[in-house]
């Protein structure tokens, strides 16, 4: 699932600064994990590389078949991970000014997320108080509040019920009793958090267990979104996060792509309660053999790879970042959406740098829909066939099993 970067030219002016520093030897704009982290990491991979192995589980997992098929576990799936659970739906930089909003149904819940004119992200249910019309679609500028488009009802971007247009055919309503329905939300680290479900509380540090400080220093306030990607699939929602958690694969199917550019079968595994964080390190990456620890930039020679429980994988690039974020669909166990965000350091102001982020753009799709989607699909289709009733995670999966196993101790977890 993870894809290289199309153009690492150094010659082809400013516009390409960023993507340019991997070849140069020197990064720049880009957030990173705290040094001492670094070079621990770094450590652990040079010493997985001089001893030929790599991170592992305690034991080999057998996982049923029945996590992929099961109507009633994609039941339970949906009430509890995607009601429940603080469910990321973008970065600051996706609202950028007051009155910017965007939408999310793919919960299941029709959300709209908005920064209101003091700065601070709200969420609401996205419907009208009157007759229950949507108020917005897809993301865009309101303005100073949100006017229905059924008959005009609006709303301040408090969710605070603001005109009845012939309000005297509406005589006894309580204004204050019809504001917008809100959720539970919260803007951290460049980061926003919503639950799905009203009156529930979110503490975004509890949440993380322990991940917020390394997210923090990402720096995600100051990423910019480039292009914003939906893609519908026939197969669980599960196996797209799946893909992104172990390199074993690398080396077959990504012969011909990223193969030769990440290590085949090895990676470092940290656990962050249900949070992940999988270090995929970069063939160039023995280039810091050669280097004082102070000078050991980790992230420019590897893919971090970070599950947000339950449904998002952000990927850290040499340049950007790719956020990914997965739904079922309906009731359906062999139906997937994602969102892919693609987030990029600075504004694009030349053809040239738009041309260089559609290129990137264009591998991560082509990469995902020509090699890992078709193997998703032929796997929900041989789940069909009965031909097993489990799956098989070794030992060199760490990262895929605590995955799976987090999801089975959060759908044990609610009776």
């Amino acid at each position: 699932m993870l894809q290289c970067v199309a153009d690492f030219s150094c010659d082809k002016g400013p516009e390409f600064r960023l993507s340019a520093m991997y070849c140069c030897g020197v990064r720049q704009g880009v957030g990173d994990v705290e040094h001492a982290t670094q070079v621990r990491l770094t450590r652990e991979v040079f010493a997985h590389l001089d001893a030929n192995t790599t991170a592992l589980a305690p034991d080999v997992m057998y996982h049923a078949t029945s996590a992929y098929d099961s109507p009633e576990r994609l039941a339970r799936e949906k009430e509890i991970l995607f009601r429940k659970y603080p469910l990321l739906m973008g970065l600051s930089g996706q609202l950028p000014n007051a009155g910017d909003f965007l939408t999310d149904d793919y919960s299941g819940v029709p959300i709209v997320v908005v920064r209101d004119r003091g700065g601070d992200v709200r969420a609401f249910l996205n419907v009208c108080r009157h007759r229950g019309a949507r108020l917005v679609e897809g993301c865009g500028k309101t303005g100073r509040a949100f006017s229905c488009p059924y008959h005009g009802w609006s709303y301040s971007l408090q969710g605070a019920l603001m005109g009845i247009p012939d309000k005297d055919s509406f005589a006894g309503v309580d204004k204050a009793d019809r504001g917008l329905v809100e959720l539970p939300a919260i803007e951290r680290d460049g980061m926003i958090w919503v639950i799905p479900t009203p009156g529930a509380e979110l503490d975004a540090d509890a949440h993380l267990c322990g991940l917020a400080p390394e997210l923090a220093n990402y720096g995600f306030a100051d990423y910019h979104l480039y292009e914003t990607r939906v893609l519908r699939r026939n197969f669980n929602w599960k196996m797209v996060i799946d893909t992104f958690l172990e390199p074993y694969h690398f080396g077959v199917l990504h012969a011909n792509t990223v193969g030769p550019l990440l290590f085949p079968n090895l990676c470092l595994f940290d656990g962050f309660g249900p949070h992940l964080r999988e270090t995929l390190p970069r063939r160039s990456i023995e280039t810091l053999r050669d280097l004082p620890e102070a000078d050991w930039d980790l992230i420019t020679h590897t893919a971090m790879v970070y599950v947000l429980f339950p449904n998002t994988v952000l990927v850290m690039q040499i340049d950007h970042v790719e956020l990914w974020r997965v739904y079922p669909v309906a009731d359906n166990v062999d139906e997937c959406v994602m969102y892919l965000d693609f987030l990029i350091p600075e504004p694009v102001e030349t053809e040239s740098a738009r041309q260089h982020w559609d290129r990137n753009m264009d591998l991560t799709i082509r990469t995902v829909d020509e090699e890992d989607f078709p193997v998703s699909a032929g796997i929900q289709s041989g789940l069909a066939s009965k031909a097993q009733s489990e799956l098989v995670f070794g030992r060199n999966e760490p990262a895929l099993a605590h995955f799976q196993s987090s999801i089975n101790e959060a759908l044990a977890a609610v009776r």
